[in-house]
């Protein structure tokens, strides 16, 4: 959710963002779908430990990018409905690889042993939770300054890194 809202405030096209995070996330789903059983026995630990020290370099980026851009600038090259989608679609598929949605959809998948149903609520959640992000995406590039929204943001990346470090420390 907060990847698609970051990147509807980006891109200030919120259905672009929407078509490329959805497929992103058909992908992950039918991944973990079709990889359920293995996917649930990854180790923990290091996979903990990679999400966290990604989260930590999105707050770095984001705290260095924070000054660079004010609200009145244009904060990305002119682009095209499907330029828009497929960046949003990359950017999430390798943010969310390997996410608890995705291990839990997996583990569904394979103790259920319905995968098409489990497929098709899982994607209809997290496309629904992905047009709430765009819709508020909107809202709030239209009233909070994009400095304050990476502020925040970089904020937000660093608590969910150190969180991530630390249950994976703790095991």
């Amino acid at each position: 959710m907060f990847v698609s809202l970051v990147l509807t405030t980006r891109y200030r096209r919120p259905l672009a963002v929407w078509c490329g995070v959805v497929t992103a996330f058909a992908v992950h789903v039918a991944a973990a779908v079709l990889l359920g059983s293995v996917l649930r026995r990854l180790p923990h630990r290091p996979l903990g430990f990679a999400v966290g020290l990604l989260f930590l370099i999105g707050a770095a980026v984001l705290w260095r990018s924070h000054d660079q851009v004010d609200e009145h600038d244009v904060i990305r090259p002119a682009s095209s409905f499907l330029q828009i989608a497929i960046a949003s679609g990359s950017v999430l598929f390798l943010a969310e690889f390997g996410d608890l949605t995705q291990l839990a959809t997996a583990g569904l998948a394979s103790r259920t042993g319905d995968p098409i149903a489990v497929a098709g609520g899982a994607w209809s959640a997290l496309a629904t939770v992905a047009a709430l992000a765009v819709t508020v995406g909107g809202w709030i590039e239209r009233r909070i300054s994009m400095s304050l929204v990476r502020r925040s943001a970089g904020t937000l990346f660093a608590f969910f890194g150190a969180w991530s470090l630390i249950v994976a420390i703790r095991g």
